[in-house]
């Protein structure tokens, strides 16, 4: 029986910090406001008492407006940012970063066509701006364009082929085209680049839906070795462990995934499923129902408490 899993977000759009303006002082606001390390909290207090002493004018204001528009997308507070790269764009209107920042408020708002636009201007202002290349590709593949996608991820890759985050989304979108050998040539070019985490357990993703369970496994493995008190690693390879058999393996990868995730239906599902098979009878009612719990509607978890006879 195939285990039912939860699904990963598959792409993520990229935000560039507004290139500080040339020339003048800066101060420690300033230099805070334009900092890649700030945090989002940091760089909008920061960029907010740039713009409130009113001593900018220009390019230099619209930096400012442009790399808080960016801590407020950070925060998910859409419209704020909105505005304040309106305005960027207002006091700039050759300023590539803050469209392409917009663009990326318009792809978190699904207004895809209005993202595009953006990006589309961006890159005209500034064609050597890979990631304005790679953002218009994941809007593009939000709208199901793929073949338009790849192309932009190919644009993006060819001005920066060291862009890690641009083969991962051209991998994405191979994979959902069901063309394996690029999205595993991709994602081991990711995982070249940037060994973390998340590139193993993409490229697990491809080798565990083309059924190369002992690849899959050995990549989820990494991950876990890599970050292992995510979750991710953890639940994935337990799934893999179901797949080939091994309940008591899948129990003990799962009791790891629920020790740093607790919120997740699948792990308690799936851990239920492997205690059913080993006979335990109790453990995989606790687990299912509270998997039901966490989820009303979840089938598997359903059906296999009515089986036990505890529905």
């Amino acid at each position: 029986m195939r285990v039912q899993l939860s699904l990963m977000a598959l792409l993520a759009v990229l935000a560039s910090v507004a290139p500080v303006p040339a020339a003048a002082e800066g101060g420690p606001a300033w230099d805070a406001c334009f900092a890649p390390t700030s945090t989002p909290d940091e760089r909008v207090t920061a960029c907010s008492t740039v713009i409130d002493t009113k001593s900018e004018t220009g390019s230099r204001l619209a930096g400012a407006y442009c790399s808080r528009g960016h801590g407020f997308t950070e925060k998910r507070e859409l419209d704020a940012a909105l505005s304040d790269l309106d305005e960027a764009v207002r006091l700039d209107p050759d300023y590539a970063c803050a469209y392409n920042n917009r663009g990326r408020v318009y792809n978190f708002k699904r207004d895809y066509d209005r993202a595009i636009a953006d990006y589309d201007q961006a890159i005209k202002l500034d064609p050597s701006l890979a990631l304005a290349y790679n953002n218009r590709g994941d809007a593009r593949y939000n709208k199901g364009d793929l073949d338009g996608a790849i192309a932009d991820f190919d644009a993006a890759i060819k001005r920066n082929p060291n862009y890690a985050r641009a083969y991962a989304n051209r991998g994405y979108v191979y994979a959902r085209k069901h063309d394996t050998a690029h999205a595993l040539a991709d994602f081991s070019r990711r995982i070249k680049l940037a060994p973390d985490l998340i590139a193993y357990i993409d490229r697990g993703n491809v080798y565990r839906d083309t059924e190369q369970l002992d690849r899959a496994a050995a990549d989820y493995g990494e991950a876990i070795r890599l970050a292992p008190t995510d979750a991710r690693g953890w639940r994935n390879r337990g799934m893999i462990r179901l797949y080939q058999g091994d309940n008591k393996g899948g129990v003990a990868d799962y009791d790891k995934a629920l020790q740093y995730d607790p919120s997740d239906v699948f792990s308690w599902n799936n851990r239920g499923q492997a205690r059913m098979r080993l006979g335990d009878k109790q453990g995989a009612i606790a687990d299912l129902r509270k998997a039901l719990e966490l989820q009303l509607d979840l089938r598997t978890a359903q059906d296999s408490l009515r089986k036990l006879g505890a529905l």
